[in-house]
């Protein structure tokens, strides 16, 4: 399966880069497309079954694309999906597409997890702290998380930066207990 979806993911983000398509509104697209797929389920069967044409399946991808306003880039890649019947693969392609849009673009994302409600100039101080860290521009998701006590614990990848009164806390212990 990760062959299939990087292998989509990677060419409609060449498709994008190389006509200079908004590879945001793009991916926004795809994501409500994939979103519209996952809760609908009659939708789902009518793309998904093989007893109905390539073309009638086009047709409604078409009248979803008239309806909702969809680029041409993302309509053309959901078609080639239906027509390759990998339109099942969708939702873990559109991850993967952002994932790839993001390498390209030089976006990292960041999930931040704090106690409470972070002000707009505590956002940005963090995210600016962040690109100097990690040298890329930041794509921050922001959580509530009550396990933190206070600061912010930050996930970007694998990484974990965990600036939590807990984590400094646990750290001191480690310092004194090896002292």
């Amino acid at each position: 399966m990760a062959s299939v979806t990087n292998t989509y993911a990677r060419a409609l983000a060449d498709v994008l880069m190389d006509t200079k398509a908004d590879a945001a509104k793009a991916l926004q697209e795809a994501q409500g497309l994939s979103q519209l797929v996952a809760g609908n389920k009659t939708l789902r069967e009518v793309w998904e079954a093989p007893s109905i044409t390539a073309e009638q399946k086009r047709a409604v991808l078409d009248a979803i694309v008239k309806e909702e306003g969809i680029s041409r880039p993302v309509r053309n890649f959901i078609a080639v999906l239906i027509d390759h019947r990998r339109i099942n693969f969708l939702a873990p392609i559109v991850k993967q597409l952002e994932v790839e849009l993001n390498q390209r673009l030089g976006f990292v994302e960041a999930d931040i997890r704090s106690a409470r409600e972070l002000t707009e100039q505590e956002r940005r101080g963090l995210e600016s702290d962040l690109n100097g860290l990690t040298g890329k521009k930041i794509r921050a998701k922001y959580s509530r998380d009550t396990l933190v006590l206070g600061g912010a614990v930050v996930q970007i990848g694998s990484t974990i930066y965990d600036g939590s009164v807990k984590g400094q806390l646990e750290r001191l212990r480690a310092e004194l207990a090896g002292a």
